[in-house]
Parts: structure tokens; C-alpha cells; sequence
């Protein structure tokens, strides 16, 4: 059985969708909408694996600990473009950003680094389309986190300049320790979230 798509979703608006009508979507849209090249995408159910992954990248204690100066965000946008405003899971992005307590989006200067976490129906995305927009808007680090064997898997990256394209820079399991601008020292065992 299939739900019939609601009249404001198909055929859309004339002309297509831009990053700014996220702002308007009627009240019985899904919470969590990404703009990527015009197209809607809606966002399925979470994982537990996926909350929980969020959860501690964004933990005070446990997870992401950045300088001052700048402050993890979850699961905001950013408009990269008229047709581009995709929605990563995790973000770090000047704290100055967080100041309007009416902004829905960031700007790419603002954005740090991106971390997607992926999803079974998000792989395509966040493992290509994805990073090519986010190093076309010249974001600098790029974590992607997977699921193996019942464990987190994270592979981070660094936009290279001068290609605009993100280089690896570590594959991590049990524990991600690297450098984004600051130092990263976390330790992947979810169990303790359970607790």
C-alpha cells in the first residue's frame, strides 16, 4: 500500500524548488526536508545506530569538544545554493552563527565541519553526492560515519584547495582521534549511551 503524495509536494512549484521555500513548507510536512539539485528529499525513520551516533558526537563530555570560538550544531541546513540545502547530521559551525535564534540555515563560512551519519536509504547521498557539494562550498572537514559488523565506522576527510575535493585522512574504528583545526579524541563505544 502506498500513501498518495499531499498537493503541495507534486508537481511542486512552477519552476521548481529553492532553498528558501524550506522555510515555507506547509505545517504537515516532515520534519526533516533536504533540498538536493531541486529535488525534496524526506528523510526516513532514524536507526537507533543513528541516534545514538548523534548523540555522542554531540555530547559535551563524550563527544565533539571544539574551541571556544566555535559550536556543534545537529541536524540544520545549510544553503549551499538556489537548488542546494542539504541537512547534515552533525555540525560544527562559528559560534556567532548561533546567535540568530531565528535562523534556520548556515551559510557554508560558517560551517567548520560535516558529519553524515548513513542511513541504509542516505549511502548514495552521503557517500557521493553529498561530499561534492559540501567541497564545491569549500567546507573544510568531512566526517561520514557507517554501521559495521555492530559498530561505528568513521572516515574523515580534508578539502584539498586547490582540486576543491575532500582527500581521506583516517579511517577510525573504536576510537577517532584526529585534528579538524583543534584536536578530536573520542571514544566510539556506543554501549555507553545505554546506561
Amino acid at each position: 500500500m502506498t500513501a498518495a503524495l499531499p498537493d503541495w509536494f507534486y508537481p511542486g512549484p512552477p519552476g521548481g524548488w529553492t532553498a528558501d521555500m524550506l522555510d515555507h513548507l506547509p505545517p504537515d510536512a516532515p520534519r526533516h526536508v533536504e533540498l538536493i539539485d531541486g529535488s525534496l528529499i524526506m528523510m526516513s525513520p532514524q536507526t537507533n545506530f543513528h541516534m545514538l551516533m548523534i548523540n555522542l558526537l554531540v555530547d559535551r563530555e563524550l563527544g565533539i569538544r571544539p574551541p571556544d570560538h566555535l559550536a556543534v550544531a545537529r541536524e540544520m541546513s545549510m544553503t549551499l545554493g538556489i537548488r542546494q540545502r542539504p541537512e547534515p547530521d552533525v555540525l560544527v559551525v562559528d559560534r556567532q552563527a548561533l546567535a540568530d535564534l531565528r535562523k534556520t540555515s548556515y551559510r557554508p563560512e560558517e560551517v567548520h565541519l560535516v558529519v553524515e551519519v548513513v542511513s541504509p536509504d542516505s549511502e548514495e547521498r552521503d557517500r557521493t553526492t553529498k561530499p561534492i557539494k559540501y567541497s564545491d562550498a569549500g567546507i573544510r572537514y568531512l566526517w561520514r560515519v557507517e554501521l559495521e559488523d555492530e559498530e561505528p565506522l568513521v572516515y574523515t576527510f580534508e578539502l584539498e584547495p586547490s582540486v576543491k575535493a575532500y582527500v581521506p585522512t583516517g579511517i577510525h574504528r573504536k576510537r577517532l582521534t584526529t585534528y579538524v583545526g583543534f584536536d578530536v579524541d573520542i571514544d566510539l563505544d556506543l554501549s555507553r549511551l545505554l546506561g
